[in-house]
């Protein structure tokens, strides 16, 4: 059960309806995540804003891919699940690009290198190594795009650690041991 109270829909004070609305319309239901969020409208706007940002950053599956292998990286059993609907159900990612996102790879060299490198600045707490950075430019990263990835990376953790401290009930397919939905 989650810890954290969100507010039932007619509690939603006005600055956080509209979005929601939105979030409901792309999903076809509010994700409880954002229904704890919209307790706080500042931070869900916070939230979404950041996300809607990074969007234009980095290509999507380049982005899904850091999202699995940071949330894997942090177990963040929530993220997993959201990341993967949304991975697979619109990202377009097979079941196989998924579960190598979240062991920190990819079929492709380039996200690869990537999905290593997020999980190595979560695991070593953003200390990442001169092999590590030399492995993402080796990979065709240049220093703006190795900013994205630190970025979408951290966007990723705030929302892992939201959902880890609020131990957000999974009202979406669940994750696999495989990493696929259902």
């Amino acid at each position: 059960m989650s810890r954290l109270n969100a507010p039932s829909p007619d509690e939603v004070l006005d600055g956080a309806k509209g979005i929601l609305g939105n979030i409901g319309a792309q999903f076809g239901f509010v994700p409880n995540m954002f229904g704890a969020l919209a307790s706080n409208p500042t931070v869900l706007d916070v939230v979404m804003t950041l996300q809607d940002s990074l969007s234009r950053v980095l290509d999507a599956k380049t982005r899904h891919t850091i999202a699995l292998a940071v949330s894997q990286a942090n177990g963040c059993d929530y993220c997993l699940a959201i990341h993967t609907y949304v991975s697979s159900k619109l990202g377009g990612m097979s079941s196989d690009e998924i579960d190598l996102a979240r062991a920190g790879s990819s079929i492709d060299p380039k996200r690869a290198a990537v999905a290593r490198f997020a999980q190595q600045v979560v695991n070593s707490r953003g200390q990442v190594s001169d092999t590590d950075l030399a492995a993402v430019r080796g990979a065709g990263y240049t220093d703006p795009q190795i900013l994205a990835i630190i970025t979408v990376a951290v966007q990723v953790l705030l929302t892992n650690f939201i959902n880890n401290v609020n131990q957000t009930d999974v009202d979406i397919p669940a994750v696999s041991s495989a990493g696929t939905p259902g």
